[in-house]
């Protein structure tokens, strides 16, 4: 048995090498039978004998310190009647209860049994791809891939995400790590490790660095582009306290150049970063940092942030970072106008401008660039060739920022991913000649989160709609999303943007999708270049009130019970097929003189009301009662003062 066992090592271990596994260059560590990393060494060690778990370890354990929160993991056997037991057929089952000694048989005898025990081990630490193999040749071999995400209760089996059918053949590194960021706890388990490393970092910085709010995400994503650099990775270390900020500054300006963009922008890019360089407590030594407050930020980012940018999954990481800092702004968010799209709308907008592999996508109130990498991503899984890589990443993705700050996070974000710099423009959306240069890149697709207007008549927020589908060539689309009273209340550009294009839809969102910022929002979906009066169509009016996101206490609004998927999916479904459902979306003939909101002309189906339901408005509109009171009886105080 043993040595037919070891067959089918050899069969893993061929396969693991045609696939460069074994590659010393690309920081993937293959151990066997053991592992040297102490994390894994104490995690396993708990699976002993006397404790009903098995034996050993598993055949193979491969980890990558780029994306160190992941473990690839083997087990195998040489019969396929010892693939896996009845118990794991269907491992969702309830618990069965066996003997101690039967659990120990059990995971011995079966490959699927005995990796899914070391995976339960390991996934206390990590997000575990656990790999059952059997058979001795190419032909009878048999493989089953499951995904056990840190923290979860059980694994399930891991699917492609362009098909969601089982994965049963040994796949390169970065192949599984593309599967298993898709799967929606895997990448919610990320973003809270992301967003707990952004207040561990928060604190770091404001006990230590005195970094202002809008200094802060500079500082990492410049430390994210100087890590690109080989060097310097692995040489920030022994630079000199006093030495290093000034080597900081010029491995981020190297970098910069580097990038296929314009001298003009590489200098615009740079100058945050420079002001940033010259902070005096970053070349100084600290108590209880010998090396420097710089160098310890440095190794923080490097270890917990740099290995998010390895898997691109869509997730703007540099904007989550972002926000999780503007929350101790001392809530002057919306003074500065600023509301940051939520990761989870960013990607519904891609989904419903029907972003694919051939479009060219524009935001002209970029930010941090939260559309374009949701967009970026997802025409990057229709991309089947290298050419079709090569023109999503040169030409499909065009971005415009004001604020330097924000242009040079935006850049950075293109520049940690290879993709979309050269398209960038620093400036107002309205200047005339980044208009055109927008313009003659005839982008198909319009995504926009449009600053606050703050009263400011010349910069209102429909304005920024009107300039984003100026841009777009005739019949694309253009999606934003806007305060409610552009919808409901009277405005001229209504009039104007309803003779030059149509309105095909608006979606009222939910109360409290900016939250921590209370502003209550919509989205707009619009055909660009076809006035709205000649298409003869109804605007389809959709009530997207529940995304199923929980506000909870330090993560902020999040997927607590993994609903947004099926909602996502049902929300897209029923926009593309413009259906109608009493309580939640309805058509209407409208002018710019109505209200383009679904309250308005929704009827309530008012056989799915139940006691609950009652209770809960009812609770709603006593809290609502007593708050407005508040606020009125302290403005009397005030005036009466």
């Amino acid at each position: 048995m043993a040595k037919n066992e070891r067959n089918t090592e050899n069969l893993v271990r061929d396969s693991l090498r045609e696939l460069d596994y074994y590659e010393l260059s690309n920081n993937i560590r293959v151990e066997e039978q053991k592992s040297t990393i102490e994390s894994i060494k104490r995690l396993l060690k708990s699976g002993s004998k006397s404790k009903g778990g098995g034996a050993g370890s598993p055949e193979f354990i491969i980890s990558n310190s780029e994306v160190p929160d992941f473990l690839l993991v083997f087990e195998c056997k040489a019969s396929n009647s010892d693939h896996e037991s009845r118990l794991v057929l269907n491992f969702a089952e309830e618990h069965v209860e066996e003997s101690e000694a039967d659990t120990v048989k059990r995971l011995k005898r079966f490959a699927v049994d005995g990796v899914l025990h070391y995976a339960s081990l390991l996934s206390k630490e990590f997000n575990v791809i656990a790999v059952a193999v059997s058979g001795e040749t190419e032909k009878n071999l048999k493989i089953s891939t499951y995904l056990h995400t840190k923290g979860a209760a059980k694994p399930k089996i891991l699917v492609s995400k362009s098909n969601e059918e089982a994965i049963a053949t040994i796949l390169p590194w970065h192949d599984y790590i593309d599967h298993a960021i898709f799967d929606p706890a895997v990448r919610q388990a990320r973003l809270d490790d992301l967003m707990g490393f952004a207040r561990e970092l928060h604190v770091f910085m404001r006990d230590h660095a005195k970094l202002t709010e809008s200094e802060k995400p500079l500082l990492v994503s410049g430390t994210l582009i100087a890590l690109r650099n080989p060097a310097f990775a692995a040489s920030y270390g022994l630079q000199k306290v006093g030495a290093l900020p000034g080597e900081w500054i010029k491995v981020i300006k190297e970098e910069i150049n580097s990038a296929e963009i314009p001298q003009a922008k590489k200098e615009n890019m740079a100058q945050p970063y420079a002001s940033i360089a010259v902070h005096p407590e970053l070349g100084k030594e600290t108590k209880g940092y010998p090396k420097g407050v710089l160098h310890e930020l440095i190794k923080l980012i490097h270890e917990k942030a740099a290995p998010f940018i390895a898997a691109n999954d869509g997730l703007d990481i540099l904007g989550q970072f972002y926000g999780e800092f503007l929350k101790y702004t001392g809530g002057d968010k919306k003074a500065l106008g600023i509301v940051l799209t939520p990761r989870h709308i960013t990607e519904l907008f891609a989904l419903l401008a029907n972003v694919h592999k051939g479009s060219t996508v524009v935001d002209i109130c970029a930010g941090t660039g939260g559309f374009l990498i949701s967009a970026m991503s997802l025409m990057m899984r229709g991309a089947y060739t290298e050419h079709q890589r090569l023109r999503i990443k040169k030409d499909g993705l065009i971005g415009v920022e004001q604020q330097p700050n924000m242009f040079a996070l935006a850049a950075s974000n293109m520049i940690l991913r290879g993709d979309g710099k050269a398209n960038l423009f620093q400036g107002s959306c309205f200047d005339e000649a980044i208009a055109k240069a927008v313009k003659d890149k005839q982008p198909d697709v319009g995504l926009l989160n449009p600053p606050f207007s703050q009263g400011d008549v010349d910069l209102h927020e429909l304005r920024f709609i009107q300039q984003m589908l100026s841009s777009l060539s005739p019949g694309g689309t253009g999606v934003a999303i806007v305060p409610m009273s552009c919808a409901i209340a009277p405005h001229p550009i209504r009039e104007q943007l309803l003779a030059e294009h149509t309105l095909e839809a608006v979606m009222s969102m939910p109360t409290e999708l900016f939250y921590p910022v209370g502003v209550v929002s919509c989205i707009m979906v619009f055909t660009a270049h076809m006035p709205h009066s000649r298409s003869a169509k109804k605007t389809w009016f959709g009530y997207w009130k529940d995304d199923g996101f929980v506000k909870t206490k330090h993560r902020g609004r999040v997927d607590l019970n993994g609903t947004w998927n099926e909602i996502r999916d049902h929300w897209v479904e029923s926009f593309r097929n413009r259906e109608v459902h009493a309580g939640t979306s309805v058509t209407q003939h409208v002018t710019a003189y109505d209200e383009w909101c679904a309250e308005a002309y929704m009827t309530t189906d008012y056989s799915r009301l139940t006691q609950d339901d009652f209770e809960k408005e009812l609770k709603k509109y006593v809290v609502f009662h007593i708050l407005n009171e508040g606020n009125v009886n302290e403005a009397s105080n005030d005036e009466a003062e």
